[in-house]
């Protein structure tokens, strides 16, 4: 579960990268004239949007697009930070936890900004679905752990008790 995880999160930082050519993909399947684009004008028009924008950020502004390169590098990084509890889980379950709070985190976070930012609402529920989904499997793991650490204790005292006999 927890090695879903971390390749799940560095292939969702990774496809950052390719943004341009993702939204020229999804543009073409999904824009004003197309078959899906008139079944669901809403996200037609949206990802229209999101095309022009990229498009002239990448032409005008580059450094811009450097931001989401960042975002990218960042993600694997954090992915990284898991290698900790696939080794070893009950030092590092910490790390766990803290990927529970941040996917708890992307829920006001997505709402607040997408708000402030103009993104429809449709959208920031998408990116509120990366939290949702995030935390099922970090949830099992911790729990797991938890499982782990009670077992361990509980040998230990088992063991105490024979050194004690």
């Amino acid at each position: 579960m927890l090695s879903f995880f971390i390749v799940a999160l560095a292939v969702s930082g990774l496809t950052a990268v390719p943004l341009q050519w993702e939204i020229s993909v999804l543009h073409d399947l999904f824009s004003e004239g197309t078959a899906l684009g008139m079944q669901l004008p809403a996200l037609a028009s949206w990802l229209s949007f999101i095309y022009k924008g990229i498009l002239s950020v990448s032409r005008e502004y580059p450094f811009i697009i450097y931001g989401i390169d960042w975002l990218a590098f960042a993600h694997i990084v954090i992915a990284i930070a898991f290698l900790g509890p696939l080794r070893d889980p009950v030092r590092n379950i910490w790390v766990v936890e803290f990927g529970m709070i941040a996917c708890v985190l992307i829920i006001p976070t997505a709402l607040i900004f997408g708000s402030l930012r103009g993104i429809p609402f449709f959208w920031q529920m998408i990116d509120c679905s990366f939290g949702v989904f995030g935390i099922v499997p970090l949830y099992i793991v911790r729990s797991d752990i938890r499982r782990l650490i009670a077992a361990e204790q509980t040998g230990m005292r088992s063991a105490s008790r024979w050194a004690t006999d």
